[in-house]
């Protein structure tokens, strides 16, 4: 983990591509990606959790993945909701190449991976999944999730992995204090270390 580079928009060193062999929604897949990004010889652990543990995305609508890294997560939604359109977002532009790149070469034409300020804000999502990036700091981290989850869709689910040790249960109580009460805050699990937080957004109309 390149920890000095994968949160800045231009990691240092040149931008080499290299073959990747992953698992991704059952199946084999030949993507690419680079030096300077976050986790770049594979799934890391807590992405991997995540996919495991969560229940399928919403079928249609609009999908975002927070922190897209080389895409792991946002190729994963797109394989699976094939009707959906993705939104990748990251601040490395080798991440948001790399995306966009893979997307292309599994004949993903529903992920559109960018910089956070190129995604319209008046969109809302239906389901969110994201390895948010703890290791940014506590305010930063406040502030990406201020920016993103609010933008929920009614009725629409956010999931979101953190390692217990880097602060998830402090952060679901943040969480819980900071949105208002059209959300909902759960620990939903418990795996390898890991939690899974749910944050829903309430339906205009009951169910």
């Amino acid at each position: 983990m390149e920890s000095a580079h994968y949160f800045s928009a231009s990691p240092a060193g040149p931008f080499t591509r290299k073959p990747l062999t992953v698992e991704l929604a059952g199946e084999t897949r030949r993507l690419q990606t680079s030096t300077g990004i976050f986790s770049p010889d594979g799934i890391d652990k807590g992405t991997a959790v995540l996919l495991a543990e969560v229940p399928a995305p919403s079928p249609t609508g609009n999908l975002l993945d927070i922190g897209c890294g080389w895409g792991p997560i946002a190729l994963t939604m797109a394989l699976r909701a094939p009707h959906s359109k993705v939104y990748a977002v990251d601040v490395n532009e080798r991440c948001i190449t790399l995306t966009n790149e893979n997307a292309a070469a599994l004949g993903l034409s529903n992920v559109v991976a960018s910089t956070p300020e190129a995604v319209d804000p008046e969109v809302r999502f239906d389901t969110i999944w994201s390895n948010p990036p703890i290791r940014i700091g506590k305010d930063e981290l406040h502030s990406l999730l201020r920016l993103w989850l609010p933008r929920l869709a009614p009725g629409g689910t956010a999931w979101l992995v953190v390692q217990k040790n880097l602060g998830a249960d402090s952060l679901q109580r943040w969480l819980s204090a900071e949105l208002d009460e059209s959300f909902s805050v759960s620990r939903e699990s418990t795996s390898k270390s890991f939690r899974i937080l749910k944050v829903r957004k309430a339906s205009l109309l009951p169910q």
